[in-house]
């Protein structure tokens, strides 16, 4: 295989990648590139962070012609409200994360890890309070 086939391989990839569910998308996190500082990057773009390797979309309105520009004290997982971590709907008891607003926060009957034990959402949808302050139910 020739270089120049291999790059043309790797962007069809990349573009076969941004069609995929969040869910396949967990099955294949390395298709997707690591987060850059000093790049742009467009609502509903997904990325692994480079520290955690986790994968995170980018859930910000970019307006029309603007793209999101990285900093390099912005990395995916230290800013909730422009990157969401993309979590696996498969998994029962994911671990609970601050909502930064209603785009994020648990629904009614949500499960979720937070200190060791597995909470139920009984406040309905919109709930943006930490297990045990308000909200939850330990099962």
């Amino acid at each position: 295989m020739t270089r120049e086939h291999a790059y043309k391989l790797r962007d069809l990839l990349h573009k076969a990648s941004t069609s995929l569910s969040d869910e396949d998308a967990l099955e294949a996190v390395e298709l997707f590139p690591v987060w850059q500082t000093d790049t742009d990057y467009w609502q509903g773009d997904r990325v692994r962070d480079p520290v955690d390797g986790l994968l995170y979309k980018l859930i910000i309105e970019t307006p029309e012609g603007h793209p999101h520009h990285s900093q390099s004290d912005w990395p995916p997982r230290l800013v909730p409200a422009v990157w969401v971590r993309v979590d696996n709907p498969a998994e029962e008891w994911p671990e609970w994360r601050q909502p930064q607003g209603a785009h994020d926060a648990y629904a009614a009957n949500a499960k979720v890890s937070h200190n060791g034990k597995h909470w139920v959402n009984t406040y309905g949808d919109g709930n943006i309070w930490e297990p045990g302050v308000y909200g939850w139910e330990v099962v």
